[in-house]
């Protein structure tokens, strides 16, 4: 199963370059409990990236620089499928 609703979409994120930026999501309830990757620009996200921190629902981004500016969404999966949130944009300036 997995519900409708995320119970938190990611939210617009405005910082300086150089500045740490925190997305969070809560993903929709689901059984078993959906796990939670991120897409940027329609791409998934790689986990090797040593800026991005992944923890629950927060994606952080150390150090962030002008190429991280772009459309974020939260992608929360499980058996019952995929679900993708509604997008957030990250600026940089």
């Amino acid at each position: 199963v997995l519900r409708d609703e995320f119970r938190q979409p990611p939210g617009d994120v405005v910082v300086a370059a150089g500045e740490p930026a925190v997305l969070e999501c809560i993903p929709p309830r689901g059984h078993p409990e959906p796990s939670i990757s991120w897409k940027k620009n329609g791409a998934r996200l790689s986990a090797t990236d040593e800026r991005l921190t992944l923890r629950g629902g927060k994606l952080m981004l150390a150090n962030t620089r002008k190429s991280d500016a772009g459309v974020y969404v939260c992608v929360a999966t499980n058996t019952a499928g995929e679900k993708d949130s509604e997008p957030a944009e990250l600026v940089v300036f």
